[in-house]
């Protein structure tokens, strides 16, 4: 099948527009080898729409990408914007784009790729046969709630944030969870703080409710404290995590660290399917890693979680799963092949980021 797409690309900042544009070389050398047609363009986000623009994300780039069939990011901020507060952070480009285009789950996979074992701080006893998916709710919880604000009082200085979860919020994010379980080894593991918080409270509840639907897949209620523990000892009994906004940003955090590097792991940032019996949907795909401005320019920056994230594109928003395969496969054969960032290689030659992703897309070609 010959498709056409729109992909709008979003480079950001540091080291963001080093890693899309390898990723962007290996998307097109998919769509040569299976004769497809990428229609590839830029829309600036963050501190470089910032200084650009005056605002870290414009409306109009935001109907760009509303037309789009997927988005590839970077990264966004760094120290030049640090002094800046609110919605003039460059961070809030991606917050307002995610909430504007609905995209209310969050995919971390993390694969340990066996050649990697040695790379991980956990020992490769624990990390090897790791491959779990986390998906995390995106647009609702403690980031989003309001009243959000710091004042002063006659004792001093206080803040505070609220958390709000609603019925229809969890049940979506769960319903996707379960549905990846069945694609995968149908197991669930649901993340909550249920012994202290309401939210969490309402959360299991749901889950449970959803869970009915599902009678093929086994799931289990896990506690906040206990699954920060779990993922270091024993990572690699869970297949699909399913947890609220700062749970999962934290835990996902923690998780990166078994695949050897927060450069090797990918994302996607996804809304509603695009319609009955279509199971495509919508995404903003990125690399976990933040913009690393230190190493920036200088061709260290690991592409590897760009170029899955890409991967991630092909199948979710494109529905392209043999193309997918192709870069996953690639890049493995390319780590199996002893190439190396600086992330990733303890001794002996390292490649830079253009070097990597060349050595990806070649095999992408000639596969």
């Amino acid at each position: 099948m010959t498709i056409n797409a729109t992909i709008v690309v979003l480079p950001g900042d540091g080291v963001g527009p080093e890693v899309t544009a390898e990723a962007v070389m290996v998307l097109r050398a998919v769509a040569e080898r299976f004769g497809h047609a990428f229609e590839l363009s830029e829309v600036l986000i963050g501190g470089a729409a910032i200084d650009t623009h005056g605002v870290p994300l414009r409306g109009e780039d935001v109907e760009v990408c509303r037309r789009a069939d997927a988005l590839l990011l970077g990264a966004v901020g760094g120290p030049s914007w640090d002094h800046l507060t609110g919605a003039a952070r460059p961070e809030r480009g991606l917050l307002t784009l995610r909430k504007a285009l609905g995209l209310y789950a969050n995919l971390r996979p993390v694969a340990v790729m066996p050649a990697l074992a040695d790379a991980s701080p956990v020992k490769a006893e624990i990390v090897c046969g790791v491959d779990l998916l986390v998906v995390r709710e995106l647009t609702g919880g403690l980031y989003f709630g309001r009243p959000s604000r710091q004042w002063r009082e006659r004792r001093g200085r206080a803040a505070v944030d609220t958390l709000v979860y609603r019925e229809h919020e969890v049940a979506r994010v769960a319903r996707l969870a379960f549905d990846l379980a069945r694609t995968r080894r149908k197991k669930v593991a649901s993340v909550d703080k249920v012994n202290v918080i309401q939210t969490s409270r309402l959360w299991r509840t749901v889950i449970d409710e959803v869970a009915r639907d599902y009678p093929d897949v086994e799931l289990e209620h896990v506690l906040v404290d206990a699954m920060a523990m779990h993922l270091i000892r024993q990572p690699a009994r869970f297949d699909v995590i399913v947890t609220e906004n700062m749970f999962g940003d934290i835990l996902t955090d923690e998780a990166s660290v078994l695949a050897g590097s927060i450069g090797l792991l990918p994302s996607a940032s996804v809304g509603a399917p695009r319609g009955a019996g279509d199971p495509r949907r919508f995404g903003l795909y990125e690399p976990i890693h933040g913009s690393a401005p230190n190493i920036a320019g200088q061709g260290k920056a690991n592409p590897v979680g760009t170029i899955l994230s890409a991967a991630m594109l092909l199948r979710t928003s494109l529905g392209l799963e043999r193309e997918a395969r192709a870069v996953e496969d690639a890049v493995r054969t390319t780590v199996e092949s002893g190439a190396r960032t600086a992330d990733i290689a303890p001794a002996g030659p390292v490649a830079t980021t253009s070097e990597f992703g060349a050595a990806v897309a070649e095999r992408v070609a000639g596969a």
